[in-house]
């Protein structure tokens, strides 16, 4: 041990009394560092800057005639990308598009075709035709280029087919809501109609009072008979335009069957948004009971308890609405069960949203969460989570058998006033008939008043039988409800249906910029780098190297090299944190794993060049070769070859990167002592070998080298 302490001593004592020996190392101390820094800098934010990344668009649609209305959606789309500014879209014509994408002008192309809007309106036809968007890139001006161009132009049809819907749907609730205020303006002809015949129910008895006095005074039955026939055409008015009304409801019901049946699955959609925002408040309630969270940490996770609870709140208030609308269509009221349920779970979320309030009030005073107010809120939290999964789970069995039950309800009632109208409508001419026999009777005697009388009866019964469906109908159902149920905003549900759910995406560490985010890669490559670097310009083999033993000149030289690798380590990750900001979250520990890289590094390519010479320096580019590729450091190990699958685990990059990357982002104490404890073994094993078979393995390369030198081709 004294002669390795005097070799590595005498080594620095030789640096420091030469002038150009400090000036070489002080630049080998320092040259790995630009290398890591120039590659962070370069790569900062390359997917913030893709405005410059030029995409050729070009519209050939020429639009479509969609029931009487023109439209041109690619007109549409060019407008929408002029705002766009996320790549740099240029519009040209097809032909130059073709040309600057062949010769490297434009990235890619999108060419939206002749026939774009007319295919997209056969949706409304009994032939569809899928609208297609062509889209062309030239792979080999850059390798990423063609991974964001190809985004963008997904992005754009993605944003094509949601508006596409948004507008669809849009349509067909604004006729549902034009026929609810067709229905609404007509209400008081249906309600007129419903009037006479009552009014003829109660004129019955007058009618057929004036029937037995014909047989005694025609005179007096002469005048009733005028009278009643000056009154006939406005009942056969009335009675028809009715007849028409029902008819054009029950046609409206029919067709909007299957739309109402859509409420079927929104309701269970929301539903189970429902219910996995209670599971997501579950979990936060959980996190809210640990007592030793900190007052700020209850008071962020009540802001996320806010945001969900104010969110089922909104869902639970959707489907309250809905299925009130239905129910009031069901004379059973089928739904009423099930809307208590959905009320009381929304009176649950509303508690909860008040206990929320109280527990952030509390730690923006300063005080401790109040317990009463934690039971609470988790004794309702748990309610609501249970509330809601028996919902769920009896969805099928209970909520959707009421919706049908409800609009079958509201068809039949309505096929119910439409035969009733019917009726009377048919009903007409047998009082017409009865009223002319009654006339002729008055002209040709006695013996024509005792027909009418015998016809009257049936006449009568008749009337009654109307009057009795139109009553039942009212009690069953009101008409005005099935108004309000049509008359939904039109914007609100053409924007549901267009996109139901929303996605929130909760990042777990996240990196400001790409450059911070590939440091651990650029750091732990320059590390390596400057190893090999100092076995370039350093020599491993020590001058009088006979006076000592093998492991002697093996661990002293071993020391100096350590100490240049540890001070190039030091000045570059000092940089990456000071000099070009790199977003660093445990910066102490950054240093410190940066120190242990190079310490480790070293030692593996001073060892193998110590032992194989300038074959080790090939075996050390080699090796650093199959790390860039097989460590991980840019592309996940999942999606390269299965060689390089392989052999990740063997690779000192492989647990280099692991934990710089551990200690940017945020770090994990057990991830970082595997990987320290990893790289500390190969350490101790490349160590190892170079102290007890530096000697056998050096003589062997060096009788090599010797005769490699007499080609006069290597120094």
């Amino acid at each position: 041990m004294k002669n390795t302490v005097y070799i590595y001593t005498r080594d620095l004592k030789r640096i420091f009394t030469n002038w150009a020996m400090i000036i070489i190392v002080l630049t080998l101390m320092i040259l790995p560092s630009f290398y890591a820094w120039f590659n962070i800098k370069a790569s900062w934010d390359p997917y913030g800057r893709t405005e410059g990344i030029a995409i050729a668009v070009t519209s050939e649609d020429e639009g479509s005639t969609i029931r009487g209305q023109h439209v041109n959606v690619g007109k549409d789309i060019i407008a929408t990308l002029k705002k766009n500014k996320t790549l740099g879209w240029t519009f040209v014509s097809k032909e130059k598009a073709d040309h600057g994408v062949k010769h490297g002008d434009y990235y890619a192309s999108i060419v939206i075709p002749k026939d774009f809007s007319q295919k997209l309106g056969t949706v409304l036809q009994d032939r569809l035709e899928k609208p297609v968007i062509i889209y062309k890139v030239n792979e080999k001006i850059n390798a990423v280029a063609p991974k964001i161009t190809s985004k963008g132009a997904s992005s754009l049809t993605q944003q094509i087919s949601e508006k596409f819907v948004k507008t669809a749907n849009g349509a067909i609730f604004s006729v549902f809501n034009e026929l609810g205020i067709t229905l609404q303006r007509d209400l008081p002809t249906i309600q007129q109609v419903e009037q006479r015949i009552f009014e003829l129910e109660n004129r019955l008895p007058e009618i057929k009072k004036v029937i037995n006095e014909a047989n005694d005074t025609t005179q007096k039955a002469g005048a009733i008979v005028s009278k009643a026939q000056a009154a006939l055409p406005e009942v056969e008015r009335l009675t028809a335009d009715g007849a028409q009304m029902t008819q054009q409801l029950n046609t409206f019901l029919t067709k909007s069957d299957e739309v109402l049946k859509n409420a079927e699955p929104a309701i269970n959609e929301t539903l189970q948004r429902v219910q996995q925002q209670a599971l997501r408040v579950q979990e936060l309630k959980n996190q809210l009971m640990e007592k030793d969270i900190a007052p700020a940490e209850v008071s962020a996770a009540a802001e996320q308890l806010k945001g969900q609870l104010t969110k089922q709140i909104a869902d639970t208030g959707e489907i309250l609405t809905l299925l009130t609308d239905l129910n009031a269509l069901s004379q059973q009221k089928v739904l009423s069960p099930v809307i208590n349920d959905v009320k009381d779970v929304n009176t649950l979320l509303q508690q909860q949203l008040s206990d929320v309030n109280s527990l952030q009030q509390q730690t923006k005073n300063g005080d401790v969460p109040n317990q009463s107010v934690l039971d609470k809120f988790s004794s309702r939290t748990d309610q609501a989570v249970s509330r809601l999964n028996t919902l769920t789970n009896s969805y099928s069995s209970t909520i959707v058998p009421a919706v049908e039950q409800a609009i079958k309800e509201a068809k039949d009632k309505t096929a119910s006033a439409n035969s009733l109208l019917d009726e009377a409508n048919k009903s007409i001419p047998d009082v017409s008939n009865v009223l002319s026999k009654t006339a002729s009777g008055i002209l040709l005697g006695q013996q024509e008043l005792g027909e009418i009388a015998q016809d009257f009866p049936r006449i009568e019964q008749n009337v009654h039988n109307i009057a009795d469906k139109i009553r039942e109908f009212q009690q069953k159902e009101n008409i005005e409800d099935i108004i309000n149920l049509l008359k939904n905003d039109v914007q609100k549900e053409s924007d549901f249906f267009a996109k139901p759910v929303l996605l929130k995406e909760e990042r777990l560490y996240p990196i400001p910029n790409y450059g911070s985010a590939m440091s651990p890669f650029y750091t732990t490559l320059c590390l390596w780098v400057g190893a090999l670097l100092l076995v370039s310009i350093l020599s491993v083999e020590v001058a009088d190297e006979e006076r000592f033993k093998s492991y002697e000149v093996y661990l002293g030289r071993l020391l100096t090299f350590l100490s240049i690798a540890l001070v190039q380590a030091f000045i570059v990750t000092i940089g990456d944190l000071f000099l070009i900001k790199t977003y660093v979250v445990d910066k102490v520990p950054f240093i410190f794993l940066g120190l242990l890289c190079s310490f480790v590094f070293m030692t593996i390519v001073y060892t193998l060049v110590a032992i194989f010479g300038n074959a080790g320096k090939a075996m050390a580019i080699v090796l650093l070769v199959l790390q860039l590729s097989a460590a991980g450091g840019t592309f996940p190990i999942q999606v390269v070859p299965a060689f390089f699958q392989a052999i990740n685990p063997f690779l000192p990059f492989t647990y280099a990167i692991s934990m710089m990357r551990e200690v940017v982002g945020g770090m994990l104490a057990d991830i970082v002592r595997k990987d320290v404890t990893v790289l500390l073994c190969i350490w101790l094993g490349v160590l190892l070998v170079g102290i007890f078979l530096h000697k056998p393995l050096s003589k062997t390369s060096a009788k090599l080298t010797k005769k490699a030198r007499e080609s006069k081709l290597i120094h």
